[in-house]
């Protein structure tokens, strides 16, 4: 297990960021490293983000000497989201099987987890986002049919998508985190339409099933002053309070969504109107 430590940035910081900067303090690549677990721990919200490949052996970790507590699960609780083959991710010793964009509640207190993949041809990818907790809740497996999905957007405006909560209270309960998968509609290339900042909760998001040759243009930072980071297949995003977050891809893609912070009303916005951009 590898453990990235990333301290967050003002926004009157990142005028001065250059792409190398940029892309180092808000973009997550290579995720995704066969037999490996790899996170990053943000000093924003103090999110916990990370990505595992079983191919050829199990993946096991579970300590948390790197954040200083006796496991890495003492006081947090986490998000598991399948986005290849089918895999299985035991806990504690008790196993659950995660197919395609599956997720997995993990409660407070998991001492141990270990990750493997059915075939090795077809590994599982699984994509982890981790909060703090201040409550035990049960670990809860919420299969792709049991979210809750919702319809957003205008097919004429490009960015129809189906937006599903997993890790929701309307779904299932957790302390702080919440974690979805929105999709595309065939056509539509723009996500998160209109922008929007949300005060009291930061955002991170994970693009996935992309092909090799297409990127996302990410779209952040203030809404008088954005920046861009060109995304790919499998990297991940932070994206801070103060930050919008939308982005349109070059073809077909995915992403999952993952929030903390002081509430979990969904709803908690400030959208910002595309005029008022620059």
């Amino acid at each position: 297990m590898t453990m990235k430590i990333l301290y967050g940035a003002a926004p009157e910081d990142i005028k001065g960021y250059d792409t190398e900067k940029l892309r180092s303090a808000f973009l997550m690549t290579d995720l995704f490293v066969p037999d490996a677990a790899s996170f990053t721990y943000t000093h924003v919200d103090r999110l916990l983000l990370g990505g595992a490949m079983p191919v050829s052996k199990s993946v096991t970790f579970g300590s948390g000497a790197e954040i200083g507590t006796s496991y890495l699960l003492s006081a947090r609780e986490m998000g598991i989201a399948n986005l290849g083959g089918t895999g299985t991710v035991t806990v504690d010793g008790r196993s659950f099987t995660l197919e395609n964009r599956d997720v997995l509640y993990v409660g407070r207190g998991a001492r141990e987890i270990a990750m493997a993949s059915l075939s090795g041809k077809t590994p599982a990818r699984f994509y982890m986002n981790s909060v703090p907790a201040g409550a035990d809740i049960s670990h809860r497996l919420i299969k792709k049919a049991e979210s809750k999905a919702i319809d957003l957007g205008d097919g004429r405006r490009s960015n129809k998508r189906r937006l599903a909560m997993y890790i929701h209270p309307e779904v299932t309960p957790s302390c702080l985190l919440l974690m979805g998968i929105t999709d595309l509609a065939e056509g539509s290339v723009w996500n998160t339409m209109p922008p929007h900042l949300h005060e009291r909760r930061m955002e991170a998001y994970c693009y996935f099933d992309m092909a090799a040759e297409d990127r996302i243009v990410h779209l952040m930072g203030r809404p008088e002053e954005t920046r861009h980071l060109i995304v790919a297949d499998g990297d991940a995003v932070l994206s801070p309070a103060w930050s919008i977050h939308m982005g349109a891809g070059t073809g077909p893609y995915a992403f999952v969504w993952g929030m903390t912070g002081e509430n979990q009303e969904y709803n908690d916005v400030a959208p910002v109107a595309l005029a008022e951009l620059k």
